[in-house]
C-alpha cells in the first residue's frame, strides 16, 4: 500500500467510527462489558478525540508532508507495540504512527483493552486485505526491529531490559497537573472537572494535582465538579471513594468533598481514584519552572498552558512522554545501522 492508499483507509476508518455503525456499536458494548472502567460515555469521548484529532484527511496529509513520508516504503521495519489499557484505545496513536509511516506493526494488547482497536483493525482487514501483511497481533513480541512499550514504572524497567538491544521508546507513569490563580471563570472550572474526571482520572493526561494560591476558595470548584456526581453510582469508583475517605478519617486528616470527589492537601503528584490532591503555592513562576523539569508531568493545565477542558484531547503531535514517535519511526534505518 502506498501512502495515499493508507491515508484513504484511515479517513474511511474515521468515517466508520463517526457514523456509529452497528458493528462499532456492538464492539463498544462488548468493551464496556469486559472492563467496567470503560463506560459508554468515555468510549465515545475517546473515539471522538481519535476521529477529530487524528483521522481527518487534512491532518493526515499535513503530518505526512511535515515528515516527508515517502509514497512507497521500500524497506519497512516491524515495530512491536505493547499497549496500555488504562483508558479506551490509548494505544491507537502508536499504531497510527507506525501505519502512516509505512512500517509494519505487531501489537500486544492489554487484557483491559483488547476489543476496540482489534475491531477497528478488523474493519481495515475487511476493506483492504493487504493490511494483514503490515499489522498483526501477538501475545509475545519477538523478532521485531524496534519496540514501543507503555506501562507502569515497574513494567518500564522490564521493558528497558528486554528491549535494550533494539531501538525503542519506553513510556513510564505520567500524570498531569493544573495551576489555578483564583481568577478562573465558572465555565473554566466546569471544563477543569472534565480534565480531572474523564476516564475516572486513569489517564496520563488526567489532572491529579492542583496548585492553588493561599486563601483559595474551593467551594466553586467543588460545585463545578458536581457535574460528575453520577460517578457515585459506579460501583468500582464508589468502592475507591469509600476506601480513600476511610483512610483520611482514620488518619484524622483534613479533607473536602462534594460527595463524589475528595480534595486533600498532599505534595505528591499522583492521587488515587476518587481523590484529587492540592498544594498551595507562593510563587507561580517557581511552580511552573519545577514542573517543567519533572519527567512525571505530561501536561500542565491553566491560564497560559493547556486550556481547561483540553487535557484529554491531544493534538496529533502532542506525543506521550514528549517523545516524537514519528521522528523515531522515520529514523529507524539509522538506528538499526548503528553497531
Amino acid at each position: 500500500m502506498n501512502l495515499q492508499h493508507r491515508i484513504d483507509l484511515l479517513v474511511q476508518l474515521g468515517k466508520y467510527i463517526r457514523h456509529n455503525e452497528a458493528g462499532w456499536q456492538e464492539a463498544k458494548l462488548k468493551a464496556a462489558l469486559a472492563n467496567a472502567w470503560f463506560t459508554p460515555e468515555f468510549i465515545d469521548i475517546a473515539a471522538e478525540n481519535i476521529t477529530e484529532n487524528f483521522l481527518g484527511a487534512e491532518s493526515l496529509k499535513e503530518v505526512a508532508s511535515r515528515y516527508d513520508i515517502p509514497e512507497t516504503t521500500t524497506t519497512p521495519k516491524t515495530v512491536g507495540i505493547v499497549m496500555a489499557g488504562n483508558i479506551p484505545m490509548v494505544g491507537f496513536h502508536d499504531w497510527l504512527c507506525v501505519f502512516l509511516s509505512g512500517h509494519h506493526s505487531l501489537l500486544k494488547f492489554s487484557s483491559k483493552d483488547d476489543v476496540l482497536i482489534k475491531h477497528l483493525l478488523g474493519k481495515l482487514y475487511e476493506w483492504e486485505p493487504a493490511v494483514r501483511h503490515n499489522t498483526g497481533f501477538a501475545e509475545i513480541l519477538k523478532g521485531c526491529d524496534a519496540y514501543i512499550a507503555t506501562g507502569s514504572d515497574n513494567s518500564a524497567r522490564y521493558f528497558d531490559y528486554y528491549f535494550s538491544r533494539y531501538p525503542h521508546i519506553i513510556r513510564h507513569n505520567r500524570t498531569s497537573v493544573a495551576i489555578l490563580d483564583g481568577t478562573e471563570k465558572p465555565e473554566e472550572l466546569v471544563s477543569l472537572a472534565d480534565d480531572t474526571h474523564q476516564y475516572f482520572g486513569l489517564g496520563c493526561r488526567n489532572v491529579t494535582k492542583l496548585y492553588v494560591p493561599r486563601q483559595y476558595d474551593f467551594v466553586p470548584l467543588l460545585d463545578a465538579m458536581k457535574k460528575y456526581s453520577h460517578f457515585f453510582e459506579h460501583h468500582k469508583y464508589k468502592n475507591n471513594y469509600d476506601y480513600q475517605l476511610a483512610i483520611l478519617l482514620l488518619n484524622n486528616q483534613f479533607y473536602m468533598t462534594n460527595g463524589s470527589v475528595i480534595l486533600a492537601e498532599n505534595t505528591a503528584l499522583f492521587s488515587p481514584i476518587s481523590q484529587l490532591y492540592y498544594e498551595f503555592y507562593e510563587d507561580k513562576d517557581a511552580v511552573v519552572s519545577a514542573l517543567s523539569r519533572n519527567n512525571s508531568v505530561q501536561c500542565i493545565v491553566g491560564h497560559g498552558h493547556t486550556p481547561f477542558g483540553q487535557a484529554q484531547s491531544p493534538a496529533w503531535e502532542e506525543y506521550a512522554d514528549g517523545v516524537n514517535t514519528m521522528a523515531f519511526l522515520l529514523t529507524l534505518e539509522q538506528h538499526l545501522r548503528r553497531p
